[in-house]
């Protein structure tokens, strides 16, 4: 098969998301309503954090205007595994059914294909709050902002989402092999919400877990602390690009091993 290019999967992607966003758009309604509610999902994190920091002036040395930095940190990482792979949660569908041999037999990268095919657009509204969020509580802590810091922030923002996808994928890859798989893909899904608390406030156990088992660690915390102490960042920070970039990687190939397994119904 002909190798294809970057360009070529730029163009395919866009087209199939012209696809995807119109079909969206002709039901309005629905789009108006999950957008709605995802911004007021978003909103009671923040006030949730307001509660608490009226009664605490920190938990465990950290301040309010840093939580809310990890918390908005946090938002803008997750925001790709929400509009970018949400066809995850179809995944164990398509394979029970039968109906994902219908992807295998096109002349493209068969993960790009099938993770393609969906773009969740209300997650541009946790997008937008958690930029937002990042930006107050930049201003409020009172860090430099220099090129090089932006730099920083897009380059570790971009890493740490990584781990999230990553997560995500394998997750999702597991209906490849067992039948009641969603109850793993929700359980990493709901881990996602420690991610924007620093795993210094958890136990030992809990602060091993979260960064050798399921490193959420690395979705918002290893991450921001270049940010915001770059005078005391550990080394699993500066690690934290390679931790994504090698984890995707891994997540990717469990992805099409199984898919290039999967021989339809009842696989």
């Amino acid at each position: 098969m002909k190798k294809r290019g970057l360009g070529f999967y730029l163009r395919i992607y866009f087209r199939i998301l012209a696809q995807d966003l119109k079909s969206k758009m002709s039901y309005r309604a629905d789009f108006i309503i999950s957008t709605i509610g995802m911004i007021f999902t978003n909103i009671s994190g923040f006030v949730s954090f307001w509660i608490l920091f009226r009664n605490f002036p920190s938990i465990n040395g950290w301040g309010y205007y840093e939580i809310l930095f990890l918390y908005g940190f946090s938002l803008v990482s997750l925001t790709p595994v929400q509009c970018l792979f949400d066809n995850n949660w179809s995944l164990r569908m398509y394979v029970y059914s039968g109906d994902f041999i219908k992807y295998c037999f096109r002349p493209i990268n068969l993960f790009f294909y099938y993770q393609s095919e969906v773009f969740d657009i209300k997650g541009l509204g946790q997008l937008a709050f958690g930029i937002g969020t990042i930006v107050y509580s930049w201003g409020r802590i009172g860090l430099e902002l220099t090129p090089l810091m932006l730099i920083k922030l897009i380059v570790f923002l971009i890493t740490a989402s990584l781990i999230m996808i990553a997560l995500q994928n394998m997750a999702a890859a597991l209906c490849f092999w067992m039948q009641n798989s969603f109850f793993v893909l929700d359980f990493v899904y709901r881990f996602r919400d420690y991610a924007k608390y620093p795993v210094t406030i958890f136990s030992p156990v809990f602060r091993f877990i979260f960064t050798f088992i399921m490193p959420i660690a690395f979705i918002a915390y290893y991450p921001s602390l270049v940010i915001l102490r770059p005078g005391e960042v550990p080394i699993l920070s500066w690690l934290s690009p390679l931790m994504g970039c090698l984890f995707f990687f891994l997540s990717y190939k469990i992805w099409m091993y199984g898919a290039m397994k999967y021989s339809g119904t009842g696989s």
